[in-house]
């Protein structure tokens, strides 16, 4: 079995989230994959975010995005374009989408367009893969 990577995620999504449709994303919610397979979402980690410019620099909220929430969501899987499907489930269409973190490699103070070279050790050790 493959190891599961964790990932986690900053969205930004349409209008107020209320706490039953957080639970749902918690809990799990059904998308269509591949095929167009319907697929639950395993459980996973989702928090509301009031001030997302702490956890990422870059992540202003302009009044032209109108109504709008933060969520922080931990995923240990992905599908193909799993975290705006798990948004349009629930009915909150997903404005932007910032992975801030595979394993240990977070995207930190990294800015835009911006490259961060690592040597091959770092690297395989901060996603938790045995490079031997």
């Amino acid at each position: 079995m493959k190891k599961k990577h964790k990932r986690i995620y900053l969205v930004q999504v349409n209008n107020d989230i209320t706490q039953e449709k957080l639970e749902k994303l918690r809990t799990g919610v059904s998308i269509r994959i591949k095929g167009g397979v319907t697929y639950i979402t395993p459980p996973c980690e989702v928090e509301l975010v009031e001030n997302p410019e702490k956890i990422y620099t870059h992540a202003h909220s302009p009044a032209e995005f109108g109504k709008h929430s933060w969520l922080l969501i931990t995923l240990t899987e992905g599908k193909f374009r799993q975290v705006r499907k798990m948004m349009a489930a629930i009915r909150h269409r997903c404005k932007r989408l910032i992975r801030i973190s595979i394993e240990d490699m977070r995207l930190d103070n990294l800015q835009p367009g911006e490259v961060k070279e690592t040597d091959e050790i770092s690297f395989f050790e901060k996603l938790h893969i045995d490079y031997k």
